[in-house]
């Protein structure tokens, strides 16, 4: 029998959130902005030891970050787990946090693009995480959208979410787990303990200046391993910082075609991703989405049970 996903428990004003850095390095102003939003609404934050610091393309050495990150996860008052930024690292650490115990006193991890590999560590986990906009995007504080879904998310709430038909939509209804993030990180991932991508997932991905056929070799390899076809449905995100090639002019004609063969539903142009509006998503959580010839599509999340204990 599979686990029952477990929920982080809704924050209440006075809860701790902690900064970290798992990853590439972070501007200090971006820190201290989204600690002030985060402090103005009622919460306590630390930001941990290494989260300024750097180490060639890192904030630290893959010792110092696994220390902050463990350090969070294991403190009994801190709540909430707040990425400062992605970039590349957080795969360095993900065996030894594998390690912890995780499940008894599950927290919210927060980020998304590179912290896509800690959505993996949770999901692996059957813990419940939030793909979600980080320290650049908080620090606007909660006029920002995004950064209001995300501290309603934390406070308990279950999202709905309304975006836009595309062309390229293929119509239906879907329940299921979703699960997602950087389809480059998470392509790294398969058959690892961390591979998230299963037969009936709600599946959604953005990517970030990845050529259109390294994005198709990727989708081939699903493919080719039997889990694409398998798919419960499919959100796709934005893809961005890419250029036309010989074959297609844009990512969404080619993801249009990969999946052409297969009857789940599909919603393009979602607002997920490395862009100014990229909505905060509850990784594990149940959800059904409506791809509609409306011209509306919609994400429901279920009310889970046990988060807000």
């Amino acid at each position: 029998m599979d686990r029952e996903i477990l929920y982080p428990r809704a924050l209440v004003q006075g809860d701790k959130i902690s900064i970290v850095s798992p990853a590439g390095p972070v501007d200090a102003e971006k820190v201290e902005g989204a600690r002030a939003v985060l402090e103005n609404l009622g919460y306590r934050v630390e930001v941990m030891p290494h989260v300024l610091g750097r180490n060639g393309h890192f904030s630290g050495t893959a010792a110092e970050r696994y220390d902050d990150m463990a350090a969070a996860l294991t403190d009994p008052d801190t709540r909430a787990i707040l990425c400062s930024r992605g970039g590349y690292g957080a795969v360095h650490i993900l065996d030894r946090l594998a390690q912890l115990p995780l499940r008894d006193d599950p927290k919210w991890v927060i980020g998304f693009s590179d912290i896509s590999a800690l959505h993996a560590l949770m999901a692996a986990n059957d813990i419940a995480s939030i793909h979600s906009p980080m320290a650049a995007q908080i620090m606007l504080g909660t006029d920002d959208p995004d950064t209001a879904s995300l501290i309603d998310i934390l406070g308990g709430d279950t999202p709905c979410y309304t975006f836009p038909a595309h062309t390229y939509d293929r119509h239906g209804i879907a329940a299921g787990r979703l699960l997602g993030g950087n389809l480059a990180v998470l392509a790294e991932l398969i058959s690892t303990p961390y591979d998230i991508i299963r037969p009936g997932t709600i599946l959604f991905i953005e990517d970030v200046a990845e050529p259109i056929y390294k994005v198709e070799r990727i989708l081939y390899q699903l493919k080719l391993s039997g889990v694409l076809p398998a798919l419960g449905g499919l959100v796709v995100g934005q893809f961005t910082e890419y250029h036309p090639d010989e074959n297609y002019a844009d990512m969404e004609t080619m993801i249009r075609d990969a999946v052409a063969p297969y009857k789940f539903p599909v919603a393009f142009n979602a607002p997920v991703g490395h862009v100014p509006h990229n909505i905060p998503l509850i990784e594990s959580a149940t959800v059904t989405l409506k791809v509609s010839p409306s011209g509306t599509n919609s994400l429901i999340f279920h009310r889970h049970a046990n988060g807000n204990r």
